[in-house]
């Protein structure tokens, strides 16, 4: 597995960079980067689980591994969701489990340096350098409307 690591510069404060990450409607515009439609389903608590979903019920279950308000949080991605169900671990899956994705936030001077991590497996590798590149610029966008 290897780990993938995107930076942006955004012109607002992070609290703003934060909330257009986590606010529903804000992420559902800049996660569209990844599969149009995706949302998530949470209660964005330290520990508590979260699901990243399509419109058709595929996606991630993952657990919120780390949080710290308008600084870092890291998921921790545990399952794959088939049918709007957890699908167990398997082997086809074993490669990936526990791969972690992160986003923390540096403010200097009003301005917001946004760097994001993913591990992936080398097969999604092109997938996910194009879908975070877009979506970083879809969140620079919205912070700084």
């Amino acid at each position: 597995m290897k780990t993938l690591k995107f930076t942006i510069e955004i012109n607002a404060p992070k609290e703003k960079v934060w909330t257009v990450l986590w606010a529903d409607a804000t992420y559902r515009k800049w996660a569209t980067a990844f599969c149009e439609g995706t949302y998530a389903v949470s209660n964005w608590e330290e520990g508590s689980t979260i699901q990243f979903l399509t419109p058709e019920g595929e996606g991630m279950h993952s657990l919120i591994d780390e949080k710290v308000e308008n600084e870092y949080i890291a998921f921790k991605h545990l399952n794959m969701i088939k049918d709007s169900k957890i699908v167990p671990v398997d082997a086809a899956t074993e490669e990936w489990a526990g791969a972690m994705e992160t986003y923390r936030l540096k403010e200097s001077n009003g301005k917001t340096t946004l760097e994001a991590t993913t591990d992936t497996v080398e097969e999604y590798a092109d997938y996910l350098n194009a879908a975070f590149l877009k979506a970083l610029h879809t969140i620079k966008k919205l912070s700084e409307e």
